[in-house]
């Protein structure tokens, strides 16, 4: 499906909803990372990778879109846009998606490396059309592991064993899948990776719902000692914050044998933001 972003931009978007007839519980909104599209999160190599399929069958709607500067955006936005463009023109896609679909009990932001930094932007804002339940994340730290100019970025990829790891981490038919995903990185969110350090902290500290980090076993673009972790978690406002390590999985985790243990955590840790609003105190009104 493709949303309105304003100012005539379109984004497309991949959407699974729950079977005829039911109504999703949530919205799970996917972001991707940069050099990828929205179909990082639908990985077909194998049965049961996809997270569109497995988040659907659990009886949520989920959204994979194809950030500013992919996809149906990408001629209307051939440099991208930065991260404030991005969270507003993604703002008002969730808006005109949020007029035409149910979202249940809101939408769950759950984002890949650079996909991550636009997810903890749009919940360090207020512009959302629905309550916003809590963020996952995976490959996205705040301390770089590598040197500014090991970055990818627009017409430097990067290390291509930086972005995978080993081999046996992902099913053989992964990389014909994957050559389908990569994009071209646009030069303004390429030029603003090496300002996210620096970034983040500001942004962590409007963060106010659930976070959760995950960083696979062979992750190499960040560091994730302790540390790494202590900092990474400090500036949040978040009532919960936590760091997951996932074994045998490398940076693009979804697209790996790994994809189907990362999504089912991932849920899990939604349905525990769920549970915390339902088993949630009543409030009570104030004396007098």
């Amino acid at each position: 499906m493709t949303l309105d972003g304003g100012d005539g931009v379109r984004l497309s978007a991949l959407l699974a909803e729950p079977g005829a007839g039911q109504a999703p519980r949530a919205v799970v909104i996917a972001l991707h990372g940069s050099g990828m599209r929205a179909g990082y999160f639908d990985n077909r190599a194998k049965p049961g990778l996809s997270l569109l399929e497995l988040g659907s069958r659990l009886g949520y709607t989920v959204l994979a879109v194809d950030r500013p500067g992919y996809g149906a955006s990408a001629a209307a936005l051939p440099d991208g846009q930065d991260l404030a463009g991005q969270t507003a023109t993604l703002g008002s896609a969730l808006a005109d998606f949020a007029g035409r679909r149910p979202v249940g009990a809101g939408f769950f932001l759950l984002a890949h490396s650079g996909g991550g930094r636009l997810a903890l932007s749009t919940a360090a804002g207020d512009a959302l059309p629905a309550p916003l339940i809590g963020l996952d994340l995976s490959g996205l730290g705040s301390a770089f592991a590598v040197t500014p100019d090991q970055l990818p970025g627009a017409g430097a990829p990067g290390a291509w064993r930086r972005h995978w790891g080993q081999l046996r981490l992902y099913p053989p038919e992964a990389f014909r899948e994957g050559q389908r995903l990569v994009a071209p990185v646009p030069a303004t969110e390429a030029g603003e990776t090496l300002e996210w350090p620096r970034m983040y902290p500001e942004l962590a500290g409007r963060v106010r719902v659930p976070v959760r980090f995950t960083f696979a076993e062979q992750e190499q673009w960040w560091r994730t000692d302790e540390e790494a972790e202590r900092a990474l978690l400090a500036p949040l406002a978040a009532p919960r914050a936590v760091v997951d390590r996932l074994p045998d999985a490398g940076h693009n985790i979804s697209l790996g044998w790994a994809a189907r243990t990362y999504h089912l955590r991932a849920l899990a840790f939604l349905e525990e933001c769920l549970l915390a609003h339902a088993a949630a105190p009543p409030t009570r009104p104030p004396a007098g």
